[in-house]
């Protein structure tokens, strides 16, 4: 590819067509979080036929869905999108995201047409996966390619804001609800009503959509007779391109997507699960870092139009190598000071025989634990306590010692079920005395909360969002030819953003269960980021000065 000269300036019409589209995506983010914010809810009512444990655990399955299918709706829209064009294939992705999103608030529950009803939810995300799939590298194609030469950096960062301002916005309507509301009847009835709500702006969206005009790059493209007429075969048969989707993945997406996680999902998990702040306290702090963090994605998209994409994306994604712990390690002592003060004094330690201890990733609570190891260490991962592991001799009961208490552990194994049941609650109380007495909290005390100190980690830890995400539509856009832009960019970055982002929750969690240490989940971001680091800086070529006119 081939640097050329700075194209014209954009005209105040471009500006505001460049506007509608992000605006259209805000709605978009907003249709899709609400359903994972409101995951326990409508695990009562669509699977109101399983236990507690097992409603919230097919309520987040069917969440999961969503993300699992993007990179199929990436190939199936990208391919419209290179074919027939950028405008009209992102105005249906819209369509199918709002109307699956209205349909979820008039859907009936379990409780009126049975197990139809989990089976249209889980076909509702499944389409709205899909459609979010074919949607970003069409906004972002689609600004891109409307966008002058020497701001693409700036106005594709539009684009990279939305995400954030569609969560802000879903949050502060659901608060709003429930505040109108009161608990019960939004747990009952009004729930729905963000959902519902949601046909508004749908219609807002559609509106400004028809009223854009196609992009120029694909209209001159088109007009020549070199649109592609199999996108996915020339993206993934030919070498040349696929190499450049390999690296978009590896280099690029994949650093970018485990930085963003991080910052805006995995924060809040660490202060309400972890840490024990209360869920309204956590949500205002997060809120608030992020419309303190939200401008610095048109600061950095802009600031790559002048000295590059990638060193700011590579700087964003070695900062959270470098300083994760630490700054985690911080936001421990801010929010939670006894539990700190309580971790340096009074370490927790089970010494057991490795042959009993079992993986203990249990999400949903069902998992019976029988040996002394393993109910050691369920008992201490209930209580959200961290704790170091030692040998034992085979055949020797767990211990955990808290400070210079010991306290034996038991196997359930062989006793009826009455007695184990009592075992149960003698050890746990045991346990919870000991640790009280060694000052663990059972929740975090608001009085003792920096709250100032929380929202600037917070703060920094979007601001290492803003890094690695504020770019990144440009330069994928650079990456790759008009005639299959829209499919070569899409794949990667939801791959990226949908497997390695967002499982990144679960994964975090399944280190923390196994080890015992409530920071070890931050190996899998570190890790993912350090790959992204060395491959981005040693393979990727900077591409700010592409002309993404040039003839392929």
């Amino acid at each position: 590819m081939v640097t050329a000269a700075a194209s014209k300036p954009m005209t105040p019409e471009e500006r505001k067509v460049i506007f509608a589209s992000s605006l259209g995506t805000v709605f978009e983010w907003y249709d899709f979080y609400l359903y994972g914010t409101l995951a326990v809810i409508i695990g009562k009512q669509f699977f109101s036929n399983l236990d507690p444990s097992s409603q919230l655990i097919f309520s987040l399955l069917a969440f999961a869905a969503g993300f699992i299918v993007r990179p199929f709706g990436a190939l199936f829209f990208g391919r419209l999108g290179d074919m027939i064009g950028r405008k009209y294939t992102f105005l249906v992705t819209i369509l199918i995201m709002g109307s699956s999103t209205f349909i979820v608030g008039i859907l009936p529950g379990y409780a009126s047409i049975g197990v139809a009803a989990p089976v249209i939810l889980i076909g509702l995300r499944l389409l709205q996966g899909l459609a979010l799939g074919g949607e970003y590298g069409g906004a972002a194609t689609y600004v891109a390619e409307h966008s002058p030469q020497n701001k693409r950096g700036a106005y594709t960062a539009w684009i990279q804001t939305t995400a954030t301002l569609g969560l802000f916005l879903s949050l502060m309507v659901i608060l709003a609800t429930q505040t109108i509301l009161g608990p019960v009847a939004f747990a009952e009835w009004g729930w729905r009503v963000p959902f519902i709500a949601s046909i508004l702006l749908l219609g807002v969206s559609v509106y400004i959509r028809l009223s854009m005009n196609e992009s120029p790059a694909f209209t001159k493209m088109k007009a020549e007779g070199r649109t592609s007429k199999a996108p996915l075969s020339e993206s993934f048969g030919q070498w040349k391109n696929l190499k450049i989707v390999i690296l978009a993945l590896v280099g690029l997406t994949a650093g970018q997507a485990v930085v963003w996680y991080t910052g805006q999902f995995y924060a809040l998990f660490f202060l309400t699960q972890a840490l024990k702040v209360d869920g309204p306290t956590a949500n205002v702090m997060v809120a608030l870092s992020l419309v303190i963090g939200t401008p610095f994605f048109i600061v950095f998209g802009a600031l790559s139009d002048k000295i590059g994409r990638k060193p700011i994306i590579m700087a964003g994604c070695l900062l959270a190598v470098l300083t994760y712990f630490p700054v985690f390690s911080a936001l421990t002592r801010a929010a939670n000071p006894d539990l700190a003060a309580a971790q340096a004094k009074n370490q927790v330690v089970v010494t057991a025989d490795p042959n009993e201890c079992s993986f203990q990733f249990n999400p949903t609570g069902t998992v019976k634990f029988t040996s002394s190891c393993d109910i050691a260490k369920q008992v201490l991962a209930g209580a959200s306590v961290s704790y170091d592991t030692a040998p034992a001799a085979a055949g020797t009961p767990a211990t955990i010692k808290i400070g210079e208490t010991v306290i034996p552990s038991y196997t359930s194994r062989g006793l009826a079920p009455d007695e184990a049941k009592k075992k149960d609650a003698e050890f746990k109380k045991l346990v919870a005395d000991d640790l009280k007495a060694a000052g663990y909290p059972t929740k975090a005390d608001p009085e003792k909360m920096d709250k100032v100190m929380i929202v600037v980690i917070l703060s920094y830890l979007v601001l290492l969002v803003t890094m690695v995400y504020g770019p990144i539509a440009a330069m994928l856009v650079e990456m790759f030819p008009t005639r299959i832009r829209y499919t070569s960019m899409s794949l990667p970055y939801h791959i990226g953003n949908g497997w390695f982002g967002g499982l990144l929750p679960t994964t975090a969690f399944a280190i923390v269960a196994q080890t015992g240490n409530m920071y070890n989940g931050l190996w899998y971001p570190i890790i993912i980021a350090a790959v992204t680091l060395v491959v981005g800086t040693l393979f990727i070529k900077e591409t700010k000065d592409v002309n993404i006119y040039a003839k392929d």
